[in-house]
């Protein structure tokens, strides 16, 4: 219902230009503005990385419940020695049953829909993690996932990006 050999993503890169509370920002907002997507809020929970206050406070400040902000400790993206840094994973909540009061990843009800990556460190060779001198914001929105939110429907195989291939088929 939401993987496939292969996927499409959105997205979207500042180097120094913004940062996290602009990222959480847009994201929010397009999201959920009546303008844009429109997706409850009710149906939206995030992950932030355990020790990200800043994180935290913003995804309150632009509206979401706090009790839909969960930390994590995995939510730390690294590839070894280079930029790093905390992300924070927006899920949704697919399905026509009761929202659970408890954020379970392991449910697959639950779908991530877009990740913001907040390159803020630089890890050197023999482990030490130092400040960036410009902090850098790497973000990616699953389209196959997206699409079928939007479309209400519960498997991304019964949105319109795959219905006429299945059909030929």
């Amino acid at each position: 219902k939401r993987h496939q050999t292969f996927f499409e993503m959105m997205g979207n890169f500042s180097e120094g230009d913004y940062f996290k509370n602009e990222a959480i920002g847009f994201a929010f907002e397009l999201l959920t503005s009546p303008d844009y997507f429109n997706i409850p809020k009710d149906k939206i929970y995030v992950t932030v990385y355990l020790d990200d206050e800043d994180a935290k406070k913003r995804w309150v400040e632009v509206g979401l419940d706090k009790d839909h902000i969960v930390p994590l400790e995995g939510n730390f993206w690294e590839i070894g020695e280079g930029p790093c840094g905390p992300d924070t994973e927006i899920f949704y909540f697919r399905s026509d049953d009761e929202i659970p009061e408890v954020f379970d990843p392991e449910d697959d009800r639950w779908v991530e829909i877009w990740n913001n990556v907040f390159m803020q460190y630089n890890k050197s060779a023999d482990g030490s993690i130092s400040e960036l001198p410009k902090k850098n914001v790497d973000t990616g929105m699953g389209v196959e996932r997206t699409t079928a939110i939007l479309e209400g429907v519960n498997d991304n195989y019964e949105s319109s990006i795959w219905k006429d291939v299945i059909e030929l088929i």
